[in-house]
């Protein structure tokens, strides 16, 4: 492991101090990104899921917050339900990845994980300008978590950590600038593509698009918007839209959630797997889907109360999901629900799909257009915040009975009788997810004008 060790830390260090320009990521052209050499992350290839898998999502405090992996559990529920992926997640406060690699015996592979994720370096990099001793600690441990779920045969995606916004006030050791943050941020990531690489796993980047969205949201929403959060660290839900979809791509899901082809001459339709026509007459088609487009925003008082509510959700915020969907692809890579109308005559249609309309030109429908994107709120919003709302209390339950009952008192008496009891307390939370993930019904309706 030490000459692989060796080689890893040299790659990083190169690419951090020297560029390694051919093999780079494209740097937009800002001020604020000059210092930075990203290596080149790697294409995820294909789909590295398998029906029935058990994810195991793991990291520090921000996968403690329960918003990336909230936003992952309900992707993976409503929008690949084909799949029957199930979740737990492992979040801990202030974790390096020597924390988990001490518990993850205890807390995670006691459960049988297929695939697992990783984000861990934020803490690892200490707050300070980087240093070899940093960068060697993180990859002997980060390699030593790879090799551990290996040899259990769990599948990995290794995640880049993310980037931060501002000096963490309560990180008293803290030294340095943002930037110099940033920068032992990205040699830790460029670290993490050595390894990946060397290891034969996946790699999930969360710190570039996060750094590059960051600065462009502030060009284009203001000086305010805090891709890192209001302290710098902790995400809100626009920066956890990014590191989903950093790790939902990772995965190689192709993004089809279904299309719906309309023959407007005809006045016929066609739809896709996952999605059966009811009826169809004149303009108006009723569809009932067993699959949903992935809901930014649902109706207030829908679900759980966390969740961004369309009314009152600002597409300009960094607690919105919607704005980080101008930041990332995440509609056109990974939420694609096509309307597609052929044989239009008219230079423009009216589309109503639940309760909202929209006007389109005819040779964009003949185009395609993402209704995903389109109907922000949608017929779906219902039935996804109580997935949504069932997915959040089980994610909540699952820190406690790793926090505070394995590392607890219960758990230091009798382990075995805490697994036993908190895992008949949470099946019926897991039940609820599914009890709660039914097929809609919907109508579709063209209209010309």
């Amino acid at each position: 492991m030490r000459i692989k060790l060796n080689l890893i830390l040299l790659l990083g260090i190169a690419a951090a101090n020297f560029g390694l320009a051919a093999s780079i990521e494209p740097r937009p052209e800002n001020p604020v990104l000059a210092s930075f050499f990203p290596l080149k992350a790697p294409a995820p290839g294909g789909l590295c899921l398998k029906r029935g898998d058990r994810l195991a999502i793991c990291g520090d405090s921000i996968t403690e917050q329960r918003l990336y992996s909230r936003i992952m559990e309900d992707y993976l529920t409503v929008c690949v339900p084909e799949l029957k992926v199930t979740v737990r997640q492992y979040g801990w406060s202030g974790e390096k990845a020597a924390g988990f690699l001490g518990r993850m015996t205890n807390d995670c592979l006691r459960f049988n994980p297929t695939i697992a994720t990783t984000c861990y370096g934020m803490n690892d990099h200490e707050y300070r300008p980087y240093e070899d001793r940093i960068g060697q600690l993180y990859c002997e441990k980060s390699l030593a978590i790879i090799e551990a779920f290996k040899s259990h045969g769990v599948r990995v995606i290794l995640g880049s950590p993310g980037c931060v916004g501002k000096m963490p006030s309560w990180v008293k050791s803290a030294t340095g600038t943002v930037e110099d943050l940033n920068l032992s941020l990205c040699t830790l990531r460029n670290l993490g593509i050595g390894m990946a690489g060397e290891e034969k796993v996946r790699f999930a980047d969360v710190f570039w698009p996060m750094l590059t969205g960051g600065v462009q949201a502030r060009d284009t929403f203001g000086a305010g918007y805090a891709i890192a959060g209001a302290d710098g660290v902790h995400p809100g839900w626009a920066g956890h839209t990014v590191m989903a979809y950093a790790f939902l791509k990772a995965m190689g899901l192709d993004g089809e959630i279904g299309t719906f082809s309309v023959d407007l001459d005809s006045h016929t339709i066609k739809v896709s797997s996952g999605h059966q026509l009811v009826s169809a007459k004149g303009d108006a088609f009723v569809i009932r889907s067993s699959r949903y487009p992935f809901c930014p925003c649902v109706e207030t008082g829908q679900g759980d109360a966390s969740y961004p509510a369309c009314p009152k959700d600002n597409p300009a915020s960094d607690a919105s999901i919607r704005s980080a969907m101008k930041l990332v692809p995440f509609n056109q890579d990974l939420n694609r629900c096509l309307l597609v109308a052929r044989h239009a005559t008219a230079a423009y249609y009216k589309v109503t799909w639940g309760g909202t309309e929209k006007l389109f030109p005819g040779k964009a429908l003949a185009a395609g257009v993402n209704l995903a994107e389109e109907f922000p709120c949608n017929p779906f919003g219902a039935a996804f915040a109580k997935v949504d709302a069932a997915v959040a209390a089980k994610q909540a339950f699952e820190t406690h009975q790793i926090k505070d009952i394995f590392h607890g008192r219960e758990g230091k008496d009798d382990l075995k009788g805490a697994v036993t009891r908190t895992e008949h307390e949470r099946e019926p939370l897991a039940q609820a997810i599914q009890n709660a993930f039914v097929p809609v019904t919907h109508e579709l309706k063209i209209e010309a004008l």
